[in-house]
């Protein structure tokens, strides 16, 4: 079977490269820095001949409100008419848990953006909604620095490892198409403010954080199920504690 992986060189897409070359599979990670850009159009075709599945990993270079939007839209409506002409049998897209629910946030728009092109299309699909990863904090704490303090709002966070993303999205990807949304999330929740706390003191950051219930995320509000799964999901099982075992007590 061949797996293209827009996004394949990126943190999920070369992890999730991985595993299924290992599986056995014939596989192209296509990104840019491999010759295939989904916004131009050049090299997609090429990528698409003779692929069973996509799997959509790439992002937005930037979080500007019209960009990301831009983005989202255009890649989309490029990736999903080449499939079409290739006859791609699945299309998977990793998406955000609470997407619908953060309209404020132009990210967020561009990802629904992105999701009612996929649930429009004629090709069979699987979105699958992911939680924050761990490896997003270092950008969570950027967006929220003012000065010597990190503003957040202490509303519950489920974050997840980019490993248990990756194990997922290959599972996935010789799986049938759901036609569905599915979710997956860490196997804690936490409070983001004080999940910030342990992180920069893991990491030996000087910045203090500051818990406020009006902070944005983004540019959206938070509430406490703003970004956990609102239903049953697949849990993680890498934790806070397992990435950052300098923390532990010594026993």
């Amino acid at each position: 079977m061949k797996i293209v992986i827009i996004g394949g060189t990126g943190l999920i897409g070369s992890k999730t490269v991985k595993i299924l070359h290992a599986a056995g599979h014939e596989v192209l990670a296509a990104s840019p820095n491999t010759g295939v850009n989904t916004i131009t159009g050049e090299g997609l075709a090429q990528a698409l001949a003779g692929a069973d599945v996509v799997l959509d990993l790439a992002n937005s270079p930037s979080f500007e409100d019209k960009a990301v939007l831009e983005f989202f839209e255009t890649s989309g409506r490029n990736l999903l008419a080449a499939e079409v002409v290739a006859g791609v049998k699945h299309h998977i897209a990793l998406s955000v848990v609470g997407t619908e629910r953060l309209q404020e946030s132009g990210y967020f728009r561009g990802k629904l953006a992105q999701e009612k092109l996929i649930k429009a299309s004629s090709i069979p699909y699987t979105i699958v909604h992911s939680t924050q990863f761990f490896e997003f904090l270092g950008g969570i704490v950027k967006s929220g620095t003012e000065g010597d303090n990190v503003r957040l709002s202490p509303a519950y966070v489920q974050p997840i490892a980019s490993d248990d993303v990756a194990a997922v999205m290959a599972d996935v990807a010789l799986s049938a198409p759901l036609n569905a949304t599915v979710e997956i999330a860490g196997p804690e929740k936490l409070r983001l403010s004080e999940l910030v706390a342990r992180y920069l003191k893991a990491t030996g950051s000087p910045l203090d954080v500051v818990s406020d219930t009006e902070a944005r995320y983004f540019g959206a509000r938070l509430d406490d199920a703003s970004l956990v799964p609102a239903g049953p999901a697949r849990l993680g099982t890498i934790g806070f504690d397992d990435l950052y075992p300098q923390l532990q007590p010594a026993i």
